[in-house]
């Protein structure tokens, strides 16, 4: 289990620190309803995580190296992992873009169902999360493990991942005064840098996931 942890800490990292989410609850913390729309994201992005997860362990169980399918489950790694890279690139190639997407410009109007949405959108849709999240489903369900195992794994990667979203909705829920001008510094520094940051995070996992996959064939 130790080395299946050790297998989607940099994948779940890679989701926590996606820039995107990070803004939205940011921009959701210093709207008008920032109490209903930051809680809504918040549950959405942890659900969405947790179900698409879950839902490819399942799908990549039947896929174990004591079937035979342990060069399977290397190329599906390497093919995901070039996914990510394509990816990186792209994001590189945009990073002069700074234009907000119009859905940021009207969280204003969010409300907790909308916000919600969002927040599955985002990591349950969303291509660069999505590849992250299906990268550490297939690496816990070809892993081997027991059931109980397995699932403490997919929670650890879960709550790792969500991290970056949940800890300032409940710092918000503690310390709303003390937070404003950090997440508005933040805020800004995130949306300025969003495709550069996010380019060098999926090149790193994507080449963390070609390896991890070269090296099962």
């Amino acid at each position: 289990m130790g080395a299946t942890i050790g297998e989607i800490l940099p994948l779940a990292v890679g989701v926590a620190i996606s820039p995107i989410p990070i803004v939205a609850v940011i921009l959701m913390l210093l709207s008008r309803n920032a109490k209903a729309t930051s809680s809504g994201f918040g549950v959405g992005w942890a659900v969405g995580i947790l179900a698409v997860t879950g839902i490819v362990i399942l799908l990549a169980g039947s896929i174990t190296p004591d079937d035979g399918g342990g060069s399977s489950t290397g190329w599906v790694k390497v093919v995901l992992g070039l996914l990510l890279i394509i990816l990186a690139f792209k994001q590189w190639q945009s990073r002069s873009d700074t234009t907000p997407p119009k859905w940021m410009q009207a969280i204003d109007e969010f409300t907790f169902v909308k916000a919600t949405g969002l927040g599955l959108a985002l990591s349950a849709v969303n291509p660069k999360n999505l590849l992250l999240c299906v990268s550490a489903g297939v690496a816990i369900g070809t892993a081997g493990l027991s059931s109980g195992n397995a699932v403490v794994v997919w929670l650890v990667f879960t709550i790792l991942a969500a991290c970056s979203v949940l800890v300032p909705v409940i710092g918000y829920a503690v310390a709303a005064q003390r937070m404003g001008g950090a997440l508005d510094s933040a805020k800004n520094w995130l949306q300025t840098n969003n495709h550069m940051v996010m380019a060098i995070v999926l090149l790193i996992m994507g080449a963390t996931v070609v390896g991890k996959g070269l090296g099962g064939l």
